[in-house]
């Protein structure tokens, strides 16, 4: 079987890695537990959290434990990495929740029978310590100096660094700490933000455990032009299907970049990497093909081969005129409100296709907004039931966001 070391390093996964040849023959002889953190600051996980997910699924095909921490714990203080200013502070039944959420998404996706992964949660350890005997023991490992050098911190300085968010580096280098001597656990992995933080955690156990662990971070998803994917006008892309619908997840994916499509096929799907690089040499049109091809793998992945084939359908209907809208994204709407109609901008912005007036003007005036594959040319437009046909109206944003009121 081919080491996963290497699988990660020719699909583009890694980033930065401590001990790189110790590392790769470890994971080539013995099946090793390694893990993730994963902080529960909201009710879902993300398209940028996938790829982590994706690494995961990986080293557990190749034999490998994997442990997905959920930060119950970590969560109430929150990562200063990459803030301009402190998070929230979150109530613990708040995080609790979201905790659960996340555990329910990730047995979609890791095999938790037998032992195979494990989820635990660092509230049940950090809650529980006291202070002044964790700063003796964890506290001294740590230069003041040095953090302060690190991006995590150095970038808040003169914004404002509180000591609360200044401890977040020690909770989560002794999670690595508890998790190696609960579970034998020998490499944190994370994002490359996390490179700091994840560095703490390494030296910590190597220094009190006297024993080879390692660190390793993957690469964000990023287009090549090196914006963080998983956001859009609407806002993130998330993996809970209620929040962001499959149709949505796959016209989001559909519309990938040209540039983006061979990477995104690497990182996002399990297609041999032979088929990714076939795909990715296509040009023109037929580009679209491979972007077909990864909307669908990605939806399949994380909602089923269901709802993957009725968001692909949806999208071929629309692309093609045909009749069967299938899971377009729709709202339904009182029959009333239209009886004496609603303005065209007061529609786009209850549908939360525009944030403002100005901007559903401006769509208007630059004849981005039709209906029906009628251009709306005058900002004053006003629907009524005129304008519906068998109770529907669909309403395109561009050439690319649809949606479909019902009555």
């Amino acid at each position: 079987m081919k080491n996963v070391f290497d699988i990660l390093t020719e699909r583009g996964y890694i980033d930065q890695v401590t001990f790189e040849d110790e590392l790769r023959e470890l994971l080539g002889k013995e099946s090793v537990t390694f893990y993730i953190g994963f902080d529960a600051t909201a009710d879902s996980l993300t398209l940028g959290h996938f790829m982590q997910i994706m690494v995961m699924m990986h080293m557990q095909r190749a034999g490998h434990r994997p442990i997905a921490l959920l930060g119950g714990g970590t969560t109430m203080i929150g990562d200063p990495s990459g803030r301009n200013d402190m998070r929230q502070v979150m109530t613990e039944d708040f995080i609790n929740t979201n905790a659960k959420k996340f555990k329910a998404q990730f047995e979609r996706f890791l095999d938790f029978s037998d032992g195979k992964a494990i989820m635990p949660n660092n509230a049940d350890w950090l809650l529980k310590l006291n202070y002044l005997e964790f700063m003796r023991e964890i506290g001294v490992h740590f230069s003041v100096n040095r953090m302060l050098t690190m991006d995590s911190y150095k970038n808040r300085l003169e914004q404002g660094l509180t000591f609360f968010e200044f401890g977040y580096m020690l909770l989560q280098s002794y999670d690595f700490l508890e998790l190696y001597r609960r579970y034998n656990c020998k490499i944190q992995v994370g994002g490359s933000d996390q490179w700091s933080n994840i560095l703490g955690g390494y030296e910590l156990v190597r220094k009190i455990e006297q024993d080879k662990v390692y660190a390793l971070t993957i690469k964000l998803l990023t287009t090549s032009a090196g914006i963080k994917m998983g956001k859009t006008a609407k806002g993130t892309i998330w993996l809970d299907g209620e929040k962001t619908p499959p149709y949505e997840l796959y016209q989001y994916l559909r519309n990938t970049d040209d540039a983006d499509v061979e990477n995104f096929l690497s990182l996002l799907t399990f297609l041999p990497m032979e088929e990714v690089k076939r795909l990715g040499a296509l040009e023109g049109s037929e580009i679209n093909t491979a972007k077909e091809v990864l909307a669908f793998e990605v939806t399949k992945l994380i909602h089923g081969e269901e709802e993957a084939t009725k968001a692909q359908q949806a999208s071929r209907a629309l692309f093609s005129g045909a009749q069967d809208e299938g899971s377009i994204p729709h709202t339904d709407m009182d029959q009333s409100i239209f009886e004496e109609g609603i303005g065209i901008v007061d529609l786009l912005k209850d549908l939360d296709l525009v944030k403002s007036n100005s901007e559903g003007r401006r769509l208007i005036q630059q004849g981005g907004i039709s209906i029906d594959d009628v251009k709306i040319e005058k900002t004053d437009k006003v629907v009524k039931l005129d304008d519906f046909k068998d109770g529907k109206i669909l309403i395109r944003k561009g050439k690319k966001v649809y949606h479909q009121v019902r009555i």
